[in-house]
């Protein structure tokens, strides 16, 4: 295996966890067929919910506007295919309360009908303001499982600078490759989108940080930069540790720079977005096409066949689990994302949303957890690999 070049540094703690990541990299991405009827909540992205456009009888398009941002921390939503509103109506949601959320629902026609799109500009040509803009009006949150409006990260303000864009390809969470066949399967638009992003920042430089154990995905985005000839950017491969991934910990690794505390990343000139983000910006510029679908891995030994797909945004998690060979006799919970950052749902009619990257249904072995809970006995091994230094033994 290959080496990190440059200097790397190293956050305090981590663990070396099973990544569990083989399972579901056996096979290509596969497109998830249009589901019958779209699920579509209000609600995904951090900040408020977008305000609907649209009432029960409306015909829709694909790509079309159904629900408009209602603030500056919120995110606009689109018909991921063409058909009929049924309703606006809350609807279970993929939550860990379990509680149900405002939703569109569409019944597909099949057609997968595009409306009226704009016309392509050219992204070199637009100010960072008006590619800002475009960006927000395709509805783009980070894909990382955070959900922040992309937008926002692009806008540093007048009082900072952004020096370095990070690209995050470490996908440290065990389970989740989504982010590693993208970038495998889709190199040249992740870069291209990184470029959009570099462009509307105006940074310097852009490095984009890779596990090592994606050996595929780092040679497949370091080959492609290579090829493009794009100049000031920069494909690292870095330590599998997790959390590494995190934000922090990711930026630290790569840069050496830590975030002060109540901070935030442009206080240090730094911006990070995810790969899948990077993509998504791609599509948005470069075909006139908002954010209606992602990849999702769908893994874990209670799914027959695991493997990653592109789904439309809306799709309930049981078509994905059927169409990847339906559960096992092994499955005893439903968890979306990973073992560590995910949540348990009690049921797979909720819908795919922007920022869910996985679906890992997962046996009792991969869920078991000891009957007995014992006293802390303040041994101290939690501190030892906390990266935040919390000091969880001390009495309260």
């Amino acid at each position: 295996m290959k080496k990190p070049s440059g200097k790397l540094w190293h956050f305090k703690g981590g663990l070396h966890l099973p990544d569990h990541k083989d399972i579901s990299t056996q096979t290509p991405v596969q497109q998830m067929a249009i589901p019958e009827r779209l699920i579509i909540p209000l609600q995904q992205h951090i900040g408020e919910p977008a305000e609907p456009l649209v009432i029960a009888g409306d015909p829709v398009n694909k790509g079309q506007i159904i629900a408009r941002a209602s603030g500056y921390y919120s995110a606009s939503i689109h018909a991921s295919t063409s058909g009929t509103v049924i309703d606006v109506i809350e609807q279970p949601v993929a939550h860990p309360s379990g509680l149900s959320a405002p939703c569109i629902i569409i019944k597909a026609d099949g057609e997968d009908r595009w409306g009226k799109r704009p016309p392509h500009q050219d992204y070199k040509k637009l100010t960072p303001s008006t590619l800002r803009s475009l960006i927000r009006e395709a509805g783009i949150v980070g894909l990382g499982g955070a959900g922040f409006p992309t937008f926002i990260k692009l806008n540093p303000g007048s009082k900072h600078h952004i020096d370095t864009l990070i690209l995050n390809g470490a996908e440290c969470e065990p389970y989740i490759t989504c982010d590693d066949m993208l970038m495998r399967e889709r190199p040249e638009d992740i870069i291209h989108g990184l470029i959009i992003m570099r462009h509307a920042l105006q940074a310097k430089r852009c490095l984009v940080g890779i596990e090592e154990n994606k050996q595929e995905a780092y040679d497949t985005m370091r080959d492609t930069v290579h090829a493009l000839g794009v100049e000031g950017v920069e494909v690292i491969m870095i330590p599998t540790l997790y959390p590494t991934g995190g934000e922090k910990q990711l930026i630290r690794v790569l840069t050496g720079l830590e975030v002060p505390h109540n901070g935030l990343p442009l206080d240090i000139s730094v911006a990070c977005q995810n790969v899948g983000t990077a993509a998504a910006v791609f599509d948005a510029v470069e075909k006139s096409q908002p954010l209606i679908s992602r990849v999702v891995t769908v893994t874990g030994d209670g799914i027959a066949n695991p493997g990653n797909m592109q789904v439309l945004i809306g799709t309930p998690l049981q078509e994905l689990i059927e169409t990847s060979g339906g559960y096992t006799d092994q499955v005893q919970r439903l968890v979306i994302g990973g073992p560590m950052m995910g949540y348990t749902v009690q049921s797979d009619q909720v819908p795919i949303t922007k920022t869910i990257n996985c679906i890992l249904a997962a046996s009792e072995a991969e869920t078991d957890t000891p009957d007995t809970h014992y006293p802390c006995i303040r041994c101290a091994a939690c501190m030892d690999v906390c990266p935040v230094s919390l000091l969880p033994q001390q009495p309260v």
